[in-house]
């Protein structure tokens, strides 16, 4: 499993109609092939700052099966534009601790 991490800064004023947008916009990734599961948190201290985690099956179900599709290219169109700056995503991968 991957967790892809990304760190959401949405432009002033435009937070209730992204988190609308947002809504809308999981349908989409949802349905893609190597989706497990996503949540958005919204951060307590800075207005407008969220973190998005998306977890895959695996870093090529992100990278390739959704960032090359079609449907990529409606949630890009549904939520690119509030972000400002556009955002750096992240890929993570679980770390085993024995004993643990």
């Amino acid at each position: 499993m991957i967790l892809e991490a990304v760190m959401l800064q949405v432009k002033e004023g435009m937070e209730a109609e992204y988190e609308q947008a947002f809504r809308q916009a999981s349908e989409i990734i949802s349905s893609m092939a190597g989706y497990i599961s996503h949540e958005l948190q919204r951060c307590m201290e800075v207005k407008g700052k969220y973190l998005l985690l998306v977890k895959w099956e695996t870093i090529e179900d992100h990278t390739v099966g959704f960032r090359q599709s079609e449907e990529y290219q409606e949630w890009k169109k549904q939520l690119h534009k509030f972000y400002d700056p556009f955002p750096t995503v992240e890929h993570f991968e679980q770390v085993t601790l024995k004993g643990f």
